[in-house]
C-alpha cells in the first residue's frame, strides 16, 4: 500500500470513528479489552531422568480500557473444558468474559493445569480421562430428549435448531464438542488447581472466583489457601452433591473435596469427619443429601465469604446442588441458593453460560457480584 492510499485510509477510518460516536454498539462477541496472558505456578520435577516444570496454568486476562469494578473476576472452567467456554458461544455470540469486561471487569480466565495450555506429563500428572460424545449430549446438549432425572424435559435453552439440535452433526454441537479436551480426574487435579490458583491471587491480589462444575470443589480449596484474597465466589452448579458422588464413586473425605480442608475443631492425625445421609430428601425430583454427624466442624476459613450458588431448572444438578447449599450452611458457611426458574430465568442445562439466554444470565449474575465488598 503506497503512503497516500494508506494516509487515505486512515482518515477515513478516524471519520468512521468520528461519525459511529459513543453510543454505536459494537459487534457481537467483542468488547474494547487489552488482552495479554501469562502461566503462574508450577515446579521443576524430574520426569524420567529428565528436568520438567509441572503444575504451571495459563492465565489469559481481559481488561477494559477504564476498570470501575472494585475486584477482577477469575474465571475457572469445568470438566472437559478450558477457558475458551468463557470466551464465546458455540454459536458465536459474546462469551461471559467479554459481557463482564463490558460491566468494568478485568477479567482473568485460565486452563487448568495439566489442561490445554497448561502443560501435563504423563509421568508426573498420571492419565487422562476423556468425555465421549454420548456423554456430552446427555448431561450438557440434548438432556430434553436423552436426560434420565425428572427435570431434563424442560431443557429448551442449548442454542440450535431442527431435530438434531444438541447431537453430532449439528453445526453448534460440533463447534462446542471441537472444544472438549482430556482432563485429569477431580482427586489429581484438585492440589494442582490450589496451589496455581493461591499464585495467581498472590500476583494479582483479591479477586472473586467463577466456578463451574468440577472447578466448584476448586474454589473452596482455593479460598481455604487464600482466605485474604478471595473476596466471593460464585459457584455455578459447583461438583456435588457433598460426600458421595451423585453418580458413585469414592466418598470425599473432606465433604467437599478429596484434597484437605481446614476444619475446627482440627482433625487429630488419622481421624476422619464423620457423616450422615439424611432419611429423606427434600422432594421427589431430589437426591438426598449427607451431612456431618453433629456436632459438625467449622470451615472457618470460608466463614464470612459471599457465596453464590446458582442452579438451572433443568440440569442434572437441580436435584442434588441444594446439598451443596445445606452443607456448608451446617459447616458454619452461609451463601445464597439460587435456584434461576425461581428468579424468572427458565429452561437452562448445566452448560448455562452457552445457551441463548446466557446473557441474561449474566446480566442477574452481575447484580449480585457487584454487591460484593
Amino acid at each position: 500500500m503506497t503512503f497516500k492510499r494508506h494516509l487515505g485510509w486512515l482518515l477515513a477510518a478516524i471519520a468512521g470513528i468520528a461519525l459511529a460516536g459513543p453510543e454505536t454498539a459494537l459487534p457481537d462477541g467483542y468488547t474494547d479489552a487489552l488482552r495479554s496472558e501469562f502461566h503462574v505456578g508450577g515446579s521443576y520435577v524430574a520426569d524420567a531422568g529428565k528436568t520438567v516444570m509441572q503444575g504451571q496454568m495459563y492465565v489469559e486476562v481481559l481488561q477494559p480500557r477504564r476498570i470501575t469494578r472494585k475486584y477482577p473476576l477469575v474465571f475457572i472452567h469445568g470438566g472437559g473444558q478450558t477457558a475458551s467456554n468463557w470466551l464465546k458461544t458455540p454459536d458465536n455470540r459474546m462469551g461471559w468474559a467479554q459481557y463482564f469486561v463490558a460491566q468494568g471487569y478485568q477479567v482473568y480466565v485460565v486452563d487448568q493445569p495439566a489442561r490445554g495450555r497448561s502443560a501435563w506429563h504423563a509421568g508426573i500428572n498420571g492419565p487422562l480421562e476423556t468425555a465421549p460424545v454420548e456423554m456430552v449430549e446427555k448431561y450438557f446438549t440434548a438432556t430434553s430428549e436423552l436426560g434420565n432425572w425428572p427435570q431434563a424435559r424442560k431443557h429448551t435453552q442449548w442454542p440450535g435448531a431442527g431435530a438434531g439440535k444438541g447431537r453430532r452433526g449439528d453445526p453448534v454441537f460440533d463447534a462446542f464438542f471441537a472444544t472438549q479436551v482430556d482432563y485429569l480426574n477431580d482427586a489429581a487435579a484438585q492440589p494442582l488447581v490450589q496451589a496455581a490458583g493461591a499464585a495467581l491471587l498472590d500476583r494479582i491480589g483479591p479477586a472473586i472466583l467463577v466456578t463451574h462444575s468440577q472447578s466448584g470443589t476448586f474454589g473452596w480449596l482455593i479460598a481455604d489457601a487464600r482466605r485474604d484474597l478471595v473476596k466471593g465466589i460464585v459457584a455455578l452448579e459447583p461438583n456435588g452433591p457433598p460426600v458421595m458422588p451423585a453418580r458413585g464413586g469414592k466418598a470425599r473425605a473432606y465433604g467437599l473435596s478429596d484434597t484437605p480442608l481446614t476444619y475446627a475443631p482440627a482433625l487429630a492425625p488419622g481421624e476422619a469427619l464423620r457423616f450422615v445421609e439424611q432419611a429423606e430428601a427434600a422432594g421427589a425430583a431430589q437426591l438426598k443429601c449427607w451431612a456431618q454427624a453433629e456436632p459438625a466442624r467449622k470451615l472457618t476459613r470460608l466463614a464470612g465469604l459471599p457465596v453464590l450458588i446458582v442452579t438451572t431448572e433443568a440440569s442434572y444438578h437441580a436435584s442434588f446442588d441444594h446439598c451443596t447449599h445445606a452443607y456448608l450452611a451446617q459447616a458454619g458457611v452461609n451463601n445464597d441458593f439460587w435456584r434461576l426458574e425461581q428468579h424468572g430465568i427458565f429452561g437452562n442445562g448445566h452448560m448455562m453460560m452457552l445457551e441463548k439466554n446466557s446473557l441474561e444470565i449474566a446480566g442477574k449474575l452481575n447484580q449480585w457480584i457487584s454487591k460484593v465488598e
